[in-house]
């Protein structure tokens, strides 16, 4: 049995992470075997693709230079770990997904969706997806969090317009794409927020 794909997206802070426990413990409970992994990253060169993408530097990162990166660290994430843990019948939880690209390279950058399209088609096998929990709060929320943690990265430091800009996409995306995509109001108590994840776990569940 082919396993399922849970990918999580969200601006900075809108606590993915937390997310993610709620579903390991769930996954668990259930004996339901399991991968968690995050993007850029997943496996040890995508990892170190992930480093440079967001270290902090000097030099200006050119937009198109990102998002290569990105995609680089992408085909080698599906080939490497993504589709043969799905061919194994495990679940994957990834911490984010190739909608972090439309929205922070695409909308965020200025870089045209179809250039992101054609690499989506052109690399990434036909791998989606078959749920995306976004998890959506607001903006200055989002960015206190991350203040607090004080892990802050190169993209974390950008613009409140750009922060403003992401949100609005990835809600864009999901209204675009409403059987993939659940909204989760990610600025309530995280009781509240894993309530959410479970009951769409379990919507998830029924259709094994």
């Amino acid at each position: 049995m082919k396993g399922k794909f849970i990918s999580l997206e969200g601006g900075e802070g809108a606590g993915k992470s937390s997310a993610i426990h709620v579903i390991k413990a769930w996954l668990e409970e259930r004996n339901i075997e399991y991968v968690l992994t995050r993007e850029p990253g997943g496996t040890p060169m995508a990892e170190e693709i992930r480093e440079l993408v967001l270290a902090s530097r000097d030099e200006a990162v050119a937009v198109d230079t990102e998002l290569l990166l990105v995609f680089a660290a992408r085909v080698q994430h599906i080939n490497t770990t993504i589709l043969p843990a799905l061919a194994e019948g495990k679940w994957v939880v990834s911490d984010r997904f190739v909608d972090s690209s439309y929205v922070y390279q695409g909308i965020g950058r200025g870089i045209d969706k179809s250039i992101i399209d054609m690499l989506r088609s052109s690399f990434l096998e036909g791998c989606m997806p078959d749920k995306t929990l976004l998890l959506d709060v607001p903006v200055e929320l989002g960015l206190s969090r991350v203040a607090s943690r004080g892990d802050a990265n190169r993209l974390d430091g950008e613009s409140t317009a750009f922060h403003e800009a992401v949100r609005s996409g990835f809600l864009e995306l999901a209204a675009d794409e409403p059987a993939r995509f659940a909204v989760l109001d990610a600025s309530q108590t995280m009781d509240n927020v894993a309530e959410q994840i479970l009951q769409q776990l379990s919507l998830l569940e029924k259709t094994l």
